[in-house]
């Protein structure tokens, strides 16, 4: 790698949080083979390319359904064939390249890059670290965390938090609560031994997109809320951000800026939430899918 690569290299690390999503093959002359840089540093990406196919299929493969640019084959950061569970979120992903206009946006991606994660697992988590990291989610759950003062926005969050906690309650039979103690809510055993094996019921690739929905609305509460249809993406969003959006009601919003992470959040939302739906082995799920 060149010192031109290395410079374009630190930049998208330090321009972008999210995990990359290239994967195709470099071409002679037309600047580097990405797949030749070190893993560490394909963490990270430039946020835009020119556009360099023409048309976006999907053909099954011996493990799974593959994207297909053109002629080539949609590979990882890691090198790894793409190649999804099922025909449904191969369509998905095929359909985010095929949305690309002159420019690859590589950040509106979400759902190839949470397949990449799914493929990669670039932090070598196996299934039960995957739920203890969700569950623990728990612990700092953004619903369950009040404030005593100022009063119209501690009413606020028990008028809005208040029935999400109770469906939670109700629907997994479990405690939860909330506190206004920066030590945050006692949660028993019991009910995070409920979330752990309520969670085990899902696969590798679920499991994923839980976790990734999880970091977004910065609650497991309102995650699992969402992907059991009880509330809508805009609805969990709000809520997620009820403190914010109490303050932007107060003070005024920055123009364009607010707007743009409230969309963004949306779209993050709802793309780990249709990759959990689409990646589920659950035929309740997809049949509920097809009606709706």
């Amino acid at each position: 790698m060149n010192e031109q690569d290395f410079v374009t290299v630190l930049w998208a690390a330090a321009a972008l949080r999210a995990p990359c999503v290239l994967t195709c093959d470099g071409e002679k002359g037309r600047g580097p083979n990405l797949l030749s840089l070190p893993f560490q540093l394909l963490c990270f990406q430039p946020p835009e390319r020119k556009r360099f196919y023409q048309n976006v299929s999907i053909s099954q493969g011996e493990g799974g359904f593959e994207i297909n640019l053109d002629h080539r084959k949609l590979k990882t950061p890691q090198a790894k064939l793409f190649t999804v569970p099922s025909e449904a979120l191969a369509i998905a992903v095929a359909t985010e390249w095929d949305s690309q206009k002159d420019t690859i946006k590589f950040y509106t991606m979400h759902l190839t890059t949470l397949c990449n994660t799914a493929l990669d697992n670039p932090t070598q988590r196996n299934k039960v670290q995957l739920i203890r990291a969700a569950v623990k989610f728990l612990e700092t759950d953004t619903v369950c965390y009040r404030v005593e003062e100022p009063a119209a926005l501690a009413e606020l969050q028990k008028k809005e938090w208040d029935p999400i906690v109770a469906w939670a309650e109700k629907r997994y039979n479990v405690a939860i609560g909330s506190s206004t103690s920066i030590m945050g809510p006692n949660i028993p055993a019991s009910t995070r031994d409920t979330f752990i094996s309520h969670l085990a019921s899902y696969n590798m690739w679920a499991l994923q997109g839980i976790e990734y929905v999880i970091t977004q609305l910065k609650s497991l509460i309102l995650s699992m809320g969402l992907i059991d249809r009880h509330i809508t993406v805009e609805k969990a969003v709000l809520l997620s951000r009820l403190e914010e959006e109490y303050q932007i009601q107060r003070w005024g919003n920055v123009e364009w800026a607010h707007d743009y992470d409230l969309c963004e959040l949306r779209a993050r939302a709802a793309a780990g939430t249709l990759f959990v739906h689409l990646c589920s082995e659950s035929s309740t799920v997809k049949h509920k899918l097809l009606q709706d």
